[in-house]
């Protein structure tokens, strides 16, 4: 193939777009037919041209490549999870990932009791079954997830469901785990979850045209025919969900749209039972529902923005029956309660940080004075695990930080005392040796937005890292669906860190963090202000000297793409360098067509373009595709996904179509589309790794200093 000298030009034709009396003359809108074969062929033209620019950045490519593959543990255990199965036993279950393969495949073996946990180091355990080999079920396919894997309450069968496309259309088997034979039973064009319902029975989800899933059925083991239909939900707005029970006694069933809910139970014991109504569904009203044995424990906003927690009769079928156990606590957001027999779980936000906060029940199930678990870090991540059994002496709890790789922690519930089960291992670098996370530091800065608002950035850096601006900085944002972006841990970033580089996480308002006030202070009619905020939090991390405008790189994906599309729009000369993954640039166009999977339900987080004339404006104001303006952009990264059904691959290649012809930026604009993934991209831990060790090469190079007088029209 010859090599292009210069990127592909997209074709100019004019299509007029009116509505609300404003018209918009979109002279890429030809590309929404993405299966149009002369559009493949010009993304087939953008990676010809993305590879020439880049071939530069092959051998730092493969370095930050094996930096991954050196620092982590590949042939590996999970921990391992305990389950009881009357009949049958106990068991423990775990995944292991093997050197070479891409895919953890997913094992168990015999159990003598909760306190004799297969050694991740040891030799294989006595007894061990592979269930499900999930490399050999992924060989011949260039993309493969799971969507499910669920055992039977009875342990002796599996439901899984499969992707090959990446288009999060499943198909669904079921697995004879005794004879490790498939059983005749499968389902088509599932949604990703389902939930057994009994033994013998397993309920499933389908999708609409819109890709919503609306349709829960029940498919009976051993049946031929049409499954049961037992649920259509009809409102375009809401999309379903659908679990068990702990005691597995009852499928949990809820509809959800962006500002209301409405949950079900299905008693499983009862052959001819129907779904029940918690409660029903109020505008603006969000519930969820645990079981716990004789009664219900809500999580609500109704009257507590929030949120608060609710104990009711296990028969309720109205609010009028919720008994208050916490009130709302403004700014201190209530994510969710687990219920064990000894103790209530509850799961906080509290200052851009989750906290695990308990409630230990006396004989009559009634919980007690709220304890929360406390960590030393000023920054961290902490989950409790939604164990199986009900009656428990002790829970887990996932732990980690921006220096700490992540912990599974056992913590007992007479006492308080914590045992690490697991950390994930960091290995020897030959050039960096050991991993110490003393010789990192993580902190918390605050920022200054333009109507004065201080928004938290998390920040992580090596301790010997001069902050005197000339260090690289990259700057990730978010910033929707009242989606936390947690200070995590990551191998992958030890590679920026030890290049000498600051990383940074703007927690910017349109998510969760500092409670429902900071996401309904980015939302629909505030949404500048995610933007703002962002910008700020750029110019803050200048100011304060961390880095400098050259050697500042932003990066978002999806939500996080528009967040960097407006920003850099508004503020080019903020930023070196950007990174939009899968971006949702093109807003408008997408909240304009209801046929488009996901559009009617997302109107609850934008706005409804189509039909009100102020979220119009509002959208055409900052959509990225229809602002970008003339003038000197940072260089720019795009990454796509073909068969993404989240964003379709339409918006990013417009974008960068238009960026390339309004803007007459002498940077860079470069768009690269993985042709057999989805929204989370490459599926494969492989190839996941080479895309990261791609995109971070690009990053690097596209920051560094350039000699003085040097051109900036080079590889970044």
């Amino acid at each position: 193939m010859p090599v292009p000298l210069e990127p592909p030009v997209a074709p100019r034709r004019p299509e007029p777009r009116v509505h609300h009396g404003d018209t918009f003359v979109d002279p890429y809108a030809w590309m929404r037919h993405k299966d149009d074969p002369e559009f493949l062929a010009y993304l087939e033209a953008e990676n010809a041209w993305t590879e020439t620019v880049t071939a530069p950045l092959a051998g730092l490519r493969e370095e930050l490549f094996n930096d991954i593959s050196v620092r982590t543990r590949q042939t590996d255990l999970s921990v391992p999870d305990f389950a009881r199965h009357d009949g049958l036993g106990e068991f423990w279950y775990y995944a292991r990932t093997t050197e070479g393969l891409d895919y953890a495949s997913l094992y168990r073996c015999p159990a003598t009791g909760r306190d004799a946990m297969p050694d991740p180091d040891a030799d294989v355990p006595a007894g061990e079954h592979l269930l499900l080999d999930v490399q050999a079920l992924s060989e011949g396919h260039d993309f493969f997830a799971l969507g499910c894997f669920d055992i039977s309450p009875d342990g002796r069968r599996a439901a899984y469901s499969v992707d090959t496309e990446g288009d999060e259309r499943y198909h669904l088997y079921f697995l004879d785990l005794l004879t490790g034979e498939l059983l005749p039973d499968e389902v088509e064009e599932v949604a990703g979850g389902g939930t057994w319902a009994g033994n013998g029975a397993f309920c499933y989800l389908t999708v609409d045209d819109a890709w919503r899933p609306d349709r829960l059925w029940r498919h009976t083991l051993g049946t031929t025919g049409d499954d049961e239909l037992l649920y259509t939900e009809a409102d375009e707005r809401f999309w379903l969900g659908v679990d068990s029970s702990r005691d597995h006694r009852w499928v949990h069933v809820a509809a959800a749209s962006k500002t209301s809910t409405e949950a079900w139970l299905l008693d499983t014991t009862d052959p001819d039972a129907v779904l029940r109504s918690v409660a029903p569904r109020r505008d603006d009203v969000e519930y969820d529902v645990e079981v716990a044995g004789d009664r219900l424990f809500i999580v609500h906003n109704d009257g507590a923005p929030d949120f608060a927690l609710a104990e009711a009769p296990l028969a309720a079928s109205s609010p009028e029956e919720w008994r208050t156990l916490r009130a709302g606590e403004p700014g201190v957001r209530l994510l969710g309660v687990t219920a064990y027999d000894r103790v209530l779980v509850l799961s906080l936000r509290r200052e851009g940080l989750q906290v695990v906060a308990l409630r230990h029940r006396d004989a009559d199930g009634n919980p007690g004075p709220e304890v929360e678990i406390g960590f030393d870090e000023p920054l961290y991540q902490v989950d409790a695990d939604d164990g199986d059994e009900a009656d428990t002496d002790r829970i887990r709890l996932h732990y980690q930080s921006m220096v700490t790789p992540d912990q599974v922690l056992e913590y007992a519930l007479a006492d308080g005392s914590r045992t690490v089960l697991r950390q994930r291992p960091v290995l020897d670098h030959p050039d960096h040796g050991p991993y110490r996370p003393s010789d990192y530091v993580q902190r918390r800065e605050w920022a200054t937005a333009e109507d004065g608002t201080r928004v938290p950035l998390s920040l992580v850096y090596r301790r010997d890292l001069p902050l005197d601006g000339s260090a690289g900085c990259l700057l990730y944002g978010y910033g929707a669906y009242e989606i936390s972006i947690p200070p995590t841990f990551s191998i992958a970033r030890l590679s920026l860190l030890d290049r000498g580089y600051v990383h940074a996480i703007a927690h910017v308002r349109g998510g969760g963090e500092l409670g429902r006030a900071w996401y309904e202070g980015g939302k629909l009619a505030a949404k500048q202000n995610t933007f703002t905020d962002f910008i700020a939090c750029a110019r803050h991390l200048v100011a304060r000297r961390y880095t400098s405008v050259p050697r500042l790189v932003a990066e978002g994906g999806s939500a996080g793409g528009l967040l960097i599309g407006a920003a850099v729009n508004l503020a080019p000369d903020a930023f070196g360098a950007v990174h939009a993954a899968v971006p949702f640039v093109d807003a408008l166009t997408t909240m304009l067509n209801p046929e488009l999977p996901l559009t009617v339900s997302e109107w609850e987080e934008w706005g409804d373009p189509l039909h009100d004339a102020e979220a119009y404006a509002r959208m055409r104001g900052y959509s990225p595709y229809e602002n970008v303006r003339a003038g000197q952009y940072p260089a720019i990264l795009v990454t796509a996904s073909l068969n993404d059904t989240r964003v379709e691959v339409t918006e990013p290649a417009k974008w960068v179509a238009r960026l390339r012809h309004d803007s007459g930026s002498r940077r860079p604009v470069l768009l690269r589309t993985e042709l057999t993934a989805g929204h989370g991209g490459s599926s494969g831990r492989y190839s996941a790794w080479r895309d990261a060790a791609f995109e971070v090469a690009w990053m690097i190079d596209a920051t560094s200093p350039r000699p003085s007088g040097a051109p900036q029209e080079g590889p970044g």
